[in-house]
């Protein structure tokens, strides 16, 4: 029945973008750091728990996720969305992150905090310290969880920065798989756990590959929400937003239908003019590039090679990069590397043959 209202719902939302509900949002391609949407982009808002976005990924980074911890009193003030740990109980970081994923538990953010850096304070500083790092200028954080501070205060960002968050965390695959995840069942030293998703997207749509949800009286709903299709990878951020879910669905929609993934740089048959350098060896990339375009932008796609002049390379070092531009703007850059050949594979066929000659 919930599927049924759910696809209803995107059905007969209006597909344009005046028609979206939220205060700011956005809609940024995860392989570019490219806007294909904006609203409001860099207005600071209250963020409630996709806050949580940022727990998870400073955790990850700066935690070994399979150290068993116990539940202290710091969860005696929690309050709002939880999972229900109890004082004295054990389990591990990693089940907590789960926890604070898919049910948004308050209570695990706290517990997170408190052994990941000692206090919620210093937690925070990590925070801030990793949105200074990923250029999140939008944004402050006070705390782990996303609730208002008693004296007011309380963690703000943009839509846009939160995009850049979910674009760095998806480069995590633990974050990713975390953040995927429908259903997950744990057992802690007191009691087996059973969590589903608060995102309802991911249960009835198989381009959905995550997403957290939020919200507070004062920031109201916030969703984040990452998608895949066509080799066109999303992510979708709205503030304030009453009609968050049928939202991101239109705009995916939108997007899906208006945008086509072009295969800019194929991985298994790349290939540039070489200079002198590297004309012995072979040069390569790690990824497929996919860029999403309209029809009316395929033919403004351009790329430009850059070579570093640097004979001391060695097989598996970086060269070079290739810039991809849309029209005069960078879009995105692809890392260049060079393999070394063997001493023999670089021989001639009579060199080889004199060499076995032992000539």
């Amino acid at each position: 029945m919930k599927k049924l209202i759910l696809v209803l719902f995107w059905l007969f939302w209006p597909l344009n973008v005046g028609a979206l509900s939220a205060s700011s949002s956005i809609v940024m391609d995860l392989e570019s750091n490219r806007v294909l949407q904006a609203n409001n982009i860099h207005e600071e808002r209250l963020i409630a728990s996709i806050t949580k976005i940022m727990t998870a990924i400073v955790t990850i980074e700066n935690a070994d996720l399979d150290e068993v911890v116990e539940v202290g009193d710091e969860i005696l003030t929690a309050y709002g969305s939880a999972i229900y740990i109890e004082l004295g109980e054990k389990l591990t970081l990693r089940d907590l992150l789960y926890g604070l994923i898919l049910r948004s538990g308050n209570d695990a953010a706290m517990v997170i905090a408190k052994n990941v850096a000692g206090n919620m304070e210093n937690f925070a500083m990590m925070m801030n310290e990793m949105a200074s790092k990923l250029s999140m200028n939008d944004t402050y954080f006070y705390n782990a969880h996303g609730l208002e501070e008693s004296d007011g205060s309380a963690n703000t960002s943009s839509a846009y920065d939160m995009a850049l968050l979910t674009k760095y965390a998806m480069e995590n695959a633990v974050f990713r798989e975390i953040f995927a995840t429908k259903n997950y069942t744990t057992k802690s030293s007191y009691k087996t756990y059973s969590w589903t998703s608060k995102n309802k997207l991911i249960h009835n749509y198989d381009f959905i590959t995550g997403g957290k949800t939020g919200f507070t009286e004062k920031a109201r709903r916030t969703l984040v929400t990452t998608g895949s299709n066509n080799n066109i990878n999303l992510v979708i951020v709205t503030l304030n937003d009453p009609n968050d879910f049928a939202d991101h669905l239109a705009l995916y929609e939108q997007i899906f239908r208006e945008y086509e993934a072009v295969l800019v740089i194929d991985k298994d048959n790349f290939s540039i003019k070489q200079d002198n350098v590297y004309q012995d060896d072979t040069l390569y990339v790690m990824e497929d590039v996919y860029i999403p375009v309209t029809k009316e932008e395929k033919n403004d796609l351009k790329i430009h090679y850059e070579l570093y002049k640097d004979n001391t390379y060695v097989d598996g070092d970086k060269v070079g990069v290739a810039k991809i531009y849309l029209q005069d703007e960078l879009i995105k850059e692809e890392n260049i590397y060079v393999h070394v050949k063997a001493e023999e594979e670089k021989l001639s066929w009579w060199e080889r043959f004199l060499r076995w000659l032992k000539w």
